[in-house]
């Protein structure tokens, strides 16, 4: 069994799903943005600027910087309701129509009379969007909060910017004890640049997909396929009952997590192959592949669930 990232035909494509502009706190116009990440070869671009009234509910029209190699998906990182530490809700919306509804969400604190954080983004989630739980660490988040957002598809479990800015990148940790209570969901990597600080290509999504076009990467987010990185390429990922096979660019380290405390590591030289026995996760309902460069930098596997591969010859 493949994942669908490795089994859906297509190829490719390199984009950051989360990201700020001058239209919010960002430090750049949209258009420069855009430019940048096409520079640095990115193929699209989420501009998910802060909806809030103090920024009159922005949501970017990037559509003018589209070209035939560089296209973008409109998105917001939308905000309403406080969180069990009293803060308000950042949850990133990607895909969401230009003429979304403003929440009653004039700043960055919690007001009276809001949604809630589950109910924007389930309202998110109606409108079209690709949502995710965003930097968990860096927001304080409790299991009890991300327990609430039943509308997700992902959780973010790396924001380059909450890593230079204050060493609170993570996001596995609530992801992982999700996916044990047995919520399918996914993850990603990000940049949350806003110019203002080294905040920018350090985290990315590859996404597989036919055509480098908005729906089409929409469509393949919600269904998973994609993969998350930092540096390092994940070729292809093949599970049977007893083993995963990861085929991968040049890395040092190659883990299997699941449930709990369950783990392998292989560890070598200018690897560009694994095979990983799968007997250590016979108490694991899922699990997840990260693989690490001689740099440090990594690239991560959505999680993959066994009830997907039961009928395969063990």
């Amino acid at each position: 069994m493949k994942p669908l990232a490795f089994e859906n035909p297509g190829k490719f494509w390199r984009g950051n799903l989360h990201t700020h502009s001058n239209l919010s706190d960002g430090a750049l116009e949209p258009e420069e943005v855009c430019r940048r990440y096409k520079a640095e070869g990115y193929d699209f671009l989420a501009l998910t600027d802060h909806f809030i009234g103090m920024y009159d509910y922005p949501i970017a029209d990037t559509q003018p910087f589209r070209d035939a190699t560089f296209t973008t998906i409109l998105g917001a990182e939308v905000h309403s309701g406080a969180m069990e530490n009293g803060e308000l809700w950042h949850i990133l919306a990607v895909g969401l129509p230009a003429d979304f509804e403003p929440s009653n969400s004039p700043h960055f604190l919690p007001v009276e009379n809001q949604e809630t954080g589950p109910e924007i983004a389930q309202r998110c989630v109606d409108a079209g969007a690709f949502v995710v739980v965003a930097h968990p660490q860096w927001s304080g988040m409790t299991l009890s909060d991300a327990r609430s957002i039943t509308a997700a598809h992902a959780v973010e479990v790396y924001n380059h910017g909450c890593a230079t800015g204050c060493d609170r990148a993570d996001g596995f940790h609530t992801l992982d004890l999700l996916l044990s209570e047995g919520r399918r969901l996914n993850l990603i990597a990000t940049d949350d640049a806003h110019f203002t600080e080294p905040d920018h290509f350090g985290g990315w999504v590859m996404v597989k997909s036919e055509t480098n076009e908005p729906e089409a990467l929409l469509r393949a987010l919600k269904t998973g396929s994609y993969y998350s990185s930092q540096g390092p390429e994940i070729n292809n990922i093949e599970v049977s009952a007893k083993h995963v096979v990861v085929n991968c660019s040049s890395v040092v380290t190659v883990i299997v997590q699941g449930q709990g405390s369950a783990a392998v590591a292989k560890h070598g030289e200018a690897m560009t192959e694994a095979e990983i026995n799968l007997a250590r996760f016979h108490n694991s309902p899922w699990i997840r592949v990260t693989i690490i460069d001689r740099a440090g930098r990594r690239a991560w596997s959505n999680p993959i669930w066994f009830d997907q591969i039961l009928s395969l010859p063990i």
